[in-house]
């Protein structure tokens, strides 16, 4: 009688063990995006070895917006790990980046881009944004591997797994 009581005890932990994992995985490739960002190029933003953590359902109604921080596949690299930058360009926009500002649609005045690290340098552009495309740039404009320089300048929206709200380590804080 003991013996049973023991190995039923076991099996109920293992049981619930076993849910507990199998529901993580569930919400971790399903719900939540996370990722450790390797690089500089959203600093200050999000520093190096940084870890973040965002929706995957996040554009699954609504579509992504500008400075929206998103995790997506690379288009010139879909099978590297994924990138984590800012969104500039909305589909159906024209892009230009003219002494380090970013203007959009031949606008006068620039984008606020106050959150950047510092002023960039260059002129790029104009880019034109495809439809169901996004042009994304680091924050770290003179640091960073983003639109500006890969063969394939934009990415697809299904290319996109989530928008990054959260930064949880090393100081966990909510992200703008």
């Amino acid at each position: 009688m003991k013996k049973e009581g023991i190995i039923r005890e076991i099996l109920g932990w293992v049981m619930t063990l076993a849910i507990t994992f199998v529901c993580a995985l569930i919400i971790n490739y399903t719900i939540i995006a996370s990722a450790l960002v390797v690089t500089s190029s959203m600093e200050n933003t999000i520093m190096v070895n940084s870890r973040v953590m965002g929706l995957r359902v996040a554009y699954v109604i609504n579509d992504p917006k500008r400075f929206d921080i998103i995790l997506f596949k690379p288009p010139d690299h879909e099978d590297s790990i994924p990138y984590v930058k800012r969104i500039i360009g909305l589909p159906n926009e024209k892009v230009e980046v003219i002494g380090g500002k970013v203007y959009i649609n031949d606008s006068d005045v620039p984008l606020d881009d106050s959150f950047i690290k510092e002023v960039a340098r260059g002129d790029f552009g104009p880019f034109y944004v495809p439809e169901g495309f996004y042009l994304v740039l680091g924050d770290n404009r003179n640091s960073s591997n983003d639109s500006r320089f890969w063969q394939n300048k934009f990415v697809a929206k299904d290319k996109i797994i989530g928008k990054i709200y959260f930064e949880y380590y090393p100081s966990p804080h909510m992200l703008k």
